[in-house]
């Protein structure tokens, strides 16, 4: 009996022992893992939550509107839904209705609010049909990996049924709402817009086909070594993951890519969805590259992989934050005259409307450069109405919104969805008080150079505009400094004031004869 208790004091204390020692391993390994390596750079999320916003800023004051889709489509009734003026497309006719008034209304209610002021599965599955759904229906492509992650990998298809029923009852319940308000008549606008770009007679090839290049190309431009990077992102799939398999996460993009880019019809703004896949795949590859570099050449360290392949991420960093740069400057240099000439508009207003009479509408006219109208809201107040004048363009232009609340309910006249040309936009020119125009070479009968017909039109402002077709193709593309100027051809973005106007209202005023008071006929 005494032995057995010896013994089993023995096997205690040796337990406690072995427990002890346990424990202390588990502190040192425990220190030693929340000891970050040294060696081992990062910054710190601050940092790049700094970096990143002042990125955003950046673009905000710097970019271009770089579609006049973005112009008609969103500013336009935007700046109705505010402001009771604005121009109306195709799409928002409850004709088509193909357009949907939520999306307007996350930006609408903080511009109003502005104005009143200063004068994991679950969560992926919401936000892909929050952005489908209310944002674009052709981004729930993305979707599709999520999906089969959840159907396939995970067997949940009930689960996904009910996200799905959720998702509609919480996204698509409101869309319907607030759609049908605006148009009078109950709307599906999501699938309005599939049905019109999928089924539709004409599709969106009737605004113009571009070879399979053009994506390539633009993806190069936006996002230089990035671009490429990210596409051979789909390596990275024979690294083993016991989470998720790398090649679903990486699908999304590769789906989006195989579908827009074997479409005729071809816009920048398309890419926009992937865009972040870009600046993420280019990091799994950059990362993957350090990987391998650390493998081949260092597999004895003990460090991490970072650690000897620093200089190959920051190497990258830096060519892509150089030719960056460049291409955000030869951007802003070379395209941002509309800009520039309407905010100066702005500030120069007054004296413009000084000769014409108080309170005429002033009728500011565009022909050629139509598409480049940043928006109602750069116009200087709403005495100033936007015009158009014939051109070599032979589309549809938008038209302005019906008078009255009820406008967006209004079927308006002279519109269709073929793209085809609608004489009835078009105002004379010689009703027109001021012309926006860029000056070129190129002169046809209804796209002249008004600048050079001086008996009816002075220049009031000028902007320096890039001459693409003068202009080297690699300087045009990236600014370099002290070089660029060498290799490129600059016309001008101009403002004209009509002199029709002007000179008969001086006319008037020399026949005008004097007034005699009857004393002073007297005499």
């Amino acid at each position: 009996m005494a032995a057995r208790r010896q013994k089993a004091g023995t096997v205690s204390s040796s337990l406690e022992a072995t427990s002890d020692s346990t424990s202390h391993v588990d502190v040192d390994l425990t220190k030693k893992l929340s000891q970050p390596d040294k060696s081992v750079w990062c910054p710190r999320p601050y940092t790049i939550f700094k970096l990143l916003l002042s990125a955003r800023f950046c673009s905000a004051f710097l970019s271009n509107i770089s579609d006049c889709d973005e112009t008609f489509n969103y500013w336009e009734p935007m700046h109705f839904l505010m402001f009771g003026s604005g121009f109306q497309t195709w799409e928002y006719s409850p004709k088509y209705a193909i357009r949907s008034y939520a999306y307007l209304l996350l930006h609408t209610v903080p511009g109003k609010l502005q104005i009143q002021v200063f004068e994991a599965n679950k969560v992926a599955v919401l936000a892909t049909a929050a952005g489908s759904l209310i944002g674009w229906p052709f981004s729930a492509v993305l979707g599709v990996p999520i999906a089969w992650d959840i159907i396939v990998r995970q067997r949940k298809i009930m689960y996904f049924i009910q996200l799905c029923l959720i998702s509609l009852i919480v996204f698509l319940g409101p869309l319907v709402y607030i759609d049908s308000f605006f148009y009078g008549k109950t709307v599906i606008a999501p699938l309005g817009i599939v049905l019109y770009n999928v089924f539709g007679k004409g599709g969106p090839s009737l605004y113009g086909v571009e070879p399979w290049s053009f994506y390539f190309l633009n993806g190069f431009l936006n996002f230089n070594i990035v671009f490429p990077m990210a596409l051979l992102a789909l390596p990275a799939c024979v690294i083993p993951s016991s989470v998720l398999p790398i090649w679903l996460s990486l699908m999304g993009m590769y789906i989006w890519i195989l579908i827009f880019f074997t479409r005729p019809h071809k816009e920048e703004r398309f890419l926009f969805p992937i865009y972040p896949f870009f600046c993420l795949f280019g990091a799994v590859t950059l990362t993957n590259s350090q990987k391998l570099f650390h493998g081949l050449f260092f597999s004895g360290s003990r460090h991490h992989y970072s650690a000897s392949s620093t200089w190959f991420a920051v190497s990258a960093s830096v060519v892509f934050s150089v030719l960056s740069l460049s291409r955000s400057s030869a951007l802003y240099y070379g395209y941002h005259a509309p800009m520039d000439l309407f905010i100066e508009l702005n500030h120069m207003s007054s004296k413009l409307e000084e000769p014409l009479p108080q309170g005429k509408q002033i009728n500011l006219c565009v022909g050629k450069e139509w598409y480049r109208f940043p928006s109602s809201f750069f116009l200087p107040s709403e005495r100033w109405h936007l015009q158009f004048i014939r051109s070599e363009f032979r589309g549809q232009l938008p038209k302005p919104y019906a008078d009255g609340r009820n406008a967006t309910k209004i079927i308006p006249t002279y519109m269709n969805d073929m793209n085809e040309e609608e004489p009835s936009r078009y105002m004379s020119i010689s009703k027109c008080d001021f012309l926006v125009d860029l000056e070129t070479e190129r002169e046809t009968e209804l796209e002249p150079n008004f600048v050079k017909r001086t008996k009816d039109w002075e220049v009031v402002l000028q902007k320096p505009f890039l001459d693409a077709e003068r202009s080297h193709r690699l300087f045009r593309a990236f600014y370099i400094p002290f070089v660029s100027y060498r290799f490129t051809k600059y016309s001008n973005y101009v403002l004209l004031r009509s002199l029709r106007k002007t000179s008969a209202k001086a006319k008037k005023g020399r026949d005008r004869k004097p007034v005699v008071k009857e004393e002073d006929a007297t005499v």
